[in-house]
């Protein structure tokens, strides 16, 4: 497989790698098919995730190669929880909603505070990793994105935003251009997958009409 870890083309002066180009394809695919509410969204993830571990543990970007293993587990129990949540939609699709105040605090303090401790961990070992405290935002609000996107929650959206944020200039910096490319395009599959369960979280929790008494 080592072939997965060489170079595919040249365009604009970056290399691209044949691992970051599938595995990121397949990525975009998945974050699709979230979009659309499909169980299909967490196998595609799982094989995206097994396809760029080997692409950033051979660049030594060990928080990015973790959070392919994170990724791969989360996928796992993504689809475990999407079966069984499956028929909680009136329509019989996967129901999604907006977080609790005390979700949405407990999401952004394990991000906090996950982020604090991987980056340390990363600062202290710098053989870990070439960009500690980015790499350690990236591990964690990936892991932080998945869990939501687990959970059916909205907020899964605005995760992969503050994500993207900082994974663009960080692909390129590190030369995984197809990465950065394609999450630029990620971004903006993001926002029409947020417009889209937007919308679909406040149809679910209107009130249903009754009929009048006679």
């Amino acid at each position: 497989m080592n072939w997965l870890n060489t170079e595919a083309f040249t365009i604009f002066g970056q290399h691209i790698l044949w691992s970051d180009m599938i595995g990121n394809t397949i990525g975009l695919i998945a974050l699709a098919l979230g979009w659309r509410r499909s169980i299909w969204t967490w196998p595609a993830q799982l094989i995206s995730g097994a396809i760029l571990f080997t692409a950033f543990a051979s660049a030594h970007l060990s928080g990015s190669a973790g959070k392919q293993i994170v990724v791969i587990v989360v996928a796992l129990f993504g689809w475990w929880q999407w079966n069984r949540g499956k028929s909680q939609a009136q329509d019989g699709s996967v129901a999604v909603r907006f977080a609790t105040w005390r979700e949405r605090g407990a999401l952004v303090g394990a991000a906090a505070v996950g982020t604090l401790a991987v980056g340390g961990l990363f600062t202290a070992f710098p053989t870990l990793s070439w960009d500690p405290w980015p790499d350690a935002y990236i591990f964690v609000g990936t892991v932080v994105a998945m869990y939501a996107q687990a959970r059916g929650m909205v907020e899964f959206w605005f995760a992969w935003l503050l994500v993207d944020a900082v994974g663009v200039p960080l692909n390129f910096a590190n030369g995984f251009a197809f990465s950065g490319f394609v999450y630029v395009i990620y971004g903006a599959l993001v926002l029409w997958g947020m417009r889209d369960w937007w919308l679909r979280s406040r149809t679910a929790a209107a009130p249903a009409l009754e009929g009048a008494h006679a």
